[in-house]
């Protein structure tokens, strides 16, 4: 899958670590990336290619031996044979890595699909179930999406028919029965159209608390370009939308997105070999 250019890396990560400096209580807790199984985040960049080896110089000519001394009398030394030049130095400088790990947006490749309009949750990727379950008590300093980086036409298709700009936010969910999950925080939400095309990280300026077992939901209210897809049946996330309504393409423009704090939606609709391309920054609490 080509994008129009080089998908790039945006981590925040000075101001993560500045947030937690910031409040003693977090620079003692663990950090963890809710949500990274396969994702990518915290691998090590791609090395650059070795430059060629230099030339070595050539070796000085031996100087002349001297003339033989009348009885008596010293010979002269023979002069010193020029010094080889120095061997040009090989190159150093690595190639710019331009690939990412792990899964990528499908846009702008067709077909180009994108989450609209709803809150959607990770629920499975691989072997690894609810993947964006909070592990433990903490609080949530930062969240990463990967965005692509659609094609002027497809950017003015979706503003138009999906609401208006691309932005989301993260929200924080309980179950509370079945496929029912309670709205328990969520951040404010972000224009992601300056970041299309990267993995951008956006530091919470007020932290949000979150307990053991509670969920970590994307919530898009007009379309975020931060899906992949064709990953296999053992990949799948779940919308905030009616069971009736999962396959019905103008529900896909209907606004189902949890916003209502204290609400209690159903995750009816189940999405299989795609992936909602978000993570979260989680402090554990000492």
């Amino acid at each position: 899958m080509v994008l129009n250019r080089p998908m790039k890396t945006k981590l925040v990560v000075g101001v993560t670590v500045a947030v937690m400096l910031a409040i003693p209580a977090l620079a003692t807790g663990t950090l963890t990336e809710v949500g990274s199984v396969g994702f990518g985040i915290g691998n090590p960049p791609v090395t650059g290619t070795t430059g060629a080896t230099g030339k070595t110089g050539k070796t000085g000519s031996t100087g002349k031996s001297g003339k033989t001394g009348k009885p008596g009398k010293k010979g002269s030394s023979g002069k010193t044979g020029a010094t080889g030049a120095t061997g040009t130095t090989g190159g150093t400088t690595g190639t710019t890595p331009t690939s990412v790990i792990g899964p990528l947006p499908s846009c702008p490749s067709a077909p180009c699909e994108v989450v609209s309009e709803t809150t959607g949750m990770q629920v499975k990727v691989g072997k690894t179930s609810a993947p964006l379950t909070i592990p433990r008590n903490g609080v949530i300093v930062a969240w990463t999406i990967r965005l692509a980086l659609p094609t002027p036409g497809q950017i003015a298709f979706f503003n138009q028919h999906e609401g208006g700009p691309a932005e989301a936010g993260i929200a924080i969910i309980k179950q509370t029965k079945a496929l029912t999950y309670q709205l328990v925080a969520q951040s404010p939400l972000v224009q992601l159209q300056p970041f299309f095309g990267d993995t951008a990280q956006f530091p919470l300026a007020t932290t949000i608390p979150v307990q053991k077992g509670e969920r970590i939901a994307l919530t898009v209210p007009t379309w975020a370009p931060a899906l992949a897809i064709k990953l296999g049946a053992t990949t799948s996330w779940r919308a905030s939308r009616p069971k009736s309504t999962c396959t019905s393409s103008t529900e896909a423009s209907t606004q189902t997105s949890q916003t209502t704090a204290g609400s209690n939606v159903q995750y009816a609709c189940l999405y299989q070999t795609a992936r909602l391309l978000y993570t979260a920054t989680l402090v554990s609490t000492p």
